[in-house]
């Protein structure tokens, strides 16, 4: 491998190939992202009552959170198939293959009878159908991020990496707007009768979508270098371990890093949309459109500025713009909660959108930090381990954590002190971490070492991975 003196960055791709591919791995993950949060704020709004029946509001939100964190629980194991398929066979078909797995699972739930039918039956088939959501979607991050990644020149890569990720904010926006139109339109007993359907049975259109604009992309040239050489090497009699087992064995540093650098965005941002639904329309008794069009005006700024965020980490590195957005959301949970007990809707927007701006500044970043960390014949198994690993013990608890603190206090200090820890751990995290701004990703980098950037931009406060 050669030195980091004498590595070269990577020629960037045609800007109409580029173009292409990020349109392909935004609308898919927008899709996805669309059906696994339409399910966060159905459990908030509608599961609670017709799947989860109970005289406490709290108690049925509460089972109907325990089920949207079965859809997390279920991404490790995705993460491990799609990484170990996605590294041995190509991201594009497995992207694919995630597309109608989720796809096909959220179009089911809007076609489930509910309690008041078939009894018990009604949440154990909706449990069934998130497992599916949640494995589909394990595969699909890892994926989407590491195509456009291995696509883009290592000097922009920031910018092209982070637009996968607005397809979080930007299925949130679809899921939270359609929500918000039906709620507005139709009366509350229209809407738990049959309204709450429509965005389930949507999926499938969108799903349609995603695949013809998925399929015509092209596979990540980084990745079928990669392959050929590992050809050559079995021609030659090298056995090749399973990507999962290189992964333990060569790179857990990372896989811990990559923990640790998404637990705080993972809480915050389950806490600033899923959670504030509950907070909003159960402790405040504020109305389902207050609250949905709250997330809705955050979540279109939010998905904005995640490119801009990703385009000042190519100049500023990955690290400083994280942190920017740990240390800031560790000042912001306390001054959050405040906010929103003003009662009052543009104070609720802006708190939400503060926050969501925020969490866009470690968000944005990560795509393509994460990716830098690992080697090629690793990166799908390893991005996608640490991510979902990260989605078990941050996003899938959190929603659960925030309600039941809410339940036995009664105030949100304990959440903020909850949200103000979960982002000192990214931060930490983050500190420790190497800087990846610039790394060739055709090179192996196992040792540690990356690219040096640009003379001009090069930073001098990397710390070493392990240390």
């Amino acid at each position: 491998m050669g030195s980091p003196a004498s590595a070269q960055p990577s020629a960037p791709p045609g800007t109409s190939r580029i173009g292409r591919i990020v349109a392909a791995s935004l609308v898919g993950t927008t899709i996805e992202w669309y059906d696994f949060f339409l399910y966060g704020s159905a459990a908030a709004l509608v599961f609670n009552t017709l799947f989860f029946p109970s005289s406490d509001p709290l108690v049925g939100t509460l089972l109907a959170f325990l089920t949207y964190a079965v859809g997390f629980a279920a991404r490790p194991l995705g993460g491990v198939v799609f990484g170990h398929y996605g590294d041995k066979i190509g991201r594009k078909k497995l992207l694919v293959i995630s597309l109608l797995m989720m796809g096909g699972a959220t179009f089911a739930m809007g076609l489930l009878p509910t309690h008041a039918s078939i009894g018990v039956w009604a949440p154990i088939l909706l449990t069934v159908l998130r497992l599916v959501q949640g494995f589909a979607l394990g595969g699909e991050w890892g994926g989407a991020v590491l195509l456009v990644s291995e696509h883009g020149g290592d000097q922009r890569r920031g910018f092209w990496a982070s637009w996968p990720q607005a397809g979080a904010p930007g299925g949130n926006l679809l899921a939270t707007g359609v929500l918000a139109l039906l709620a507005a339109v139709q009366s509350d007993e229209a809407f738990l009768a049959w309204g709450w359907r429509i965005p389930f049975l949507l999926s499938g259109v969108l799903v349609m979508l995603g695949l013809w604009i998925r399929i015509s992309v092209e596979e990540s040239p980084v990745f079928l270098e990669a392959q050929k050489r590992t050809q050559e090497e079995a021609a030659a009699g090298i056995k090749e371990k399973p990507p999962v087992v290189e992964v333990f064995r060569r790179s857990w540093r990372e896989v811990l890093l990559a923990i640790g650098t998404r637990f705080g965005e993972n809480i915050s941002y389950y806490i600033l949309t899923a959670f504030l639904l509950v907070y909003v329309t159960v402790h405040l008794e504020l109305s389902k459109s207050a609250a949905l069009n709250a997330v809705l005006i955050g979540s279109a700024i939010h998905f904005v500025t995640i490119p801009l965020w990703g385009a000042l980490s190519d100049r500023l590195g990955r690290r400083p713009v994280t942190q920017i957005g740990a240390i800031g959301m560790a000042l912001w949970a306390f001054g959050f909660f405040v906010l929103l007990d003003t009662r009052s809707f543009p104070v609720i927007v802006l708190a939400v959108t503060v926050g969501l701006l925020l969490h866009g500044a470690m968000y944005g970043p990560q795509a393509a930090f994460i990716s830098e960390m690992f080697d090629t014949k690793v990166r799908y198994s390893g991005a996608s381990m640490g991510s979902q690993l990260a989605s078990i013990i941050g996003g899938a608890l959190a929603p659960i954590i925030a309600v039941e603190l809410l339940k036995d206090y009664g105030s949100s200090v304990p959440i903020s002190l909850y949200l103000c820890f979960a982002s000192v751990v990214t931060a930490v995290t983050v500190w420790i971490a190497k800087e990846t701004r610039g790394r060739d990703l055709a090179k192996d980098g196992l040792d540690g070492s990356v690219p040096a950037a640009p003379a001009a931009a090069t930073r001098k406060d990397s710390v070493p991975l392990g240390r």
